[in-house]
């Protein structure tokens, strides 16, 4: 049971993981044994805060975070993936403790963020994971780069998120007020009823509000204008796709309809959880991510 004001599953410790099992603790030696690494890293022009955990001749897999969150999403997830894998996570631009530049962002600029990261750390046949707008940079890069990638899994996402007015009055929103001004219509989005009473969802309330109002806005501007219906149909590549039940930004049709551009992508519905799945479900997110690394031959 989950005590006030701490997370183990957002921020989990290593006394957590060594209880949970001959995969957990081999995860946790792996952890303790190889302190991670967490640098800024020049990519196209701006540095970009990177965690890299595990062996550096692992097959990688890199995840990317929704709107307004930061690289610490996925921390609940990783104990429970494959021991051996190369796991990178980063801070989108505008984003924890990456740079911040002025905005408004382009998707494309997004992308070559991923790309010049990847190129950065010599990365070849990486999984990309991507959730929510970290999901179109997912397509986008595949586009773009198909020699960087082996496979990318898009989650809680769509190839067009929104429309332009919506995202103009976010925009506005957090000029004025900030991202915290839209926390109240988020969190019924993101989590679940009985979750978003607990301290996971208090910290991601926390996450988001002290994101810099700059990057957020920027972050809205490109997935204004991103429309991927037809790039991401051209995509041949393996994909998993994993929505949720309960998702209130990209609802479950919407998922399965992008995925379904993909041909041979198999498809994922993850019960009794909202947008943040990996942060509500981090075991059922690994679950279903590891069953598709060990499907694809990635570990």
């Amino acid at each position: 049971m989950s005590t006030p004001g701490f997370s183990p599953r957002l921020w989990p410790t290593p006394e957590r993981h060594a209880r949970r099992g001959p995969t957990s603790a081999a995860n946790h030696k792996r952890q303790t044994k190889e302190t991670p690494t967490r640098r800024l890293i020049d990519a196209n022009g701006i540095g970009l805060h990177v965690a890299d955990d595990g062996p550096r001749d692992g097959p990688p897999v890199v995840f990317a975070h929704a709107l307004g969150c930061d690289l610490r999403i996925w921390d609940g997830v990783l104990p429970h993936l494959p021991p051996g894998l190369r796991l990178i996570r980063y801070d989108s631009r505008g984003h924890g403790l990456s740079d911040c530049p002025a905005g408004p962002y382009a998707m494309g600029a997004l992308v070559r963020d991923a790309e010049a990261l990847l190129d950065a750390l010599e990365l070849r046949d990486a999984v990309f994971v991507g959730l929510s707008i970290g999901g179109l940079v997912a397509q986008g890069l595949a586009v773009k780069r198909l020699d960087l990638l082996r496979a990318i899994v898009l989650s809680c996402t769509a190839a067009k998120i929104g429309t332009p007015a919506l995202w103009q009055e976010r925009i506005e929103m957090v000029k004025s007020g900030g991202p915290g001004a839209l926390l109240d219509g988020l969190m019924p989005r993101w989590f679940t009823k009985g979750f978003r009473d607990g301290p996971e969802a208090r910290m991601a309330r926390n996450m988001v509000a002290r994101q810099p109002a700059e990057g957020y806005a920027g972050c809205c501007a490109a997935i204004s204008g991103t429309d991927f219906y037809t790039p991401t149909s051209g995509l041949r590549l393996p994909c998993l796709g994993i929505a949720a039940s309960e998702d209130g930004s990209t609802p479950p049709d919407l998922v399965r309809e992008t995925i379904d551009l993909i041909p041979g992508a198999r498809f994922e519905l993850m019960r009794r959880a909202g947008h943040m799945a990996p942060v509500e479900q981090p075991e059922a997110f690994a679950a279903l991510l590891s069953e598709f690394l060990r499907d694809i031959g990635h570990v």
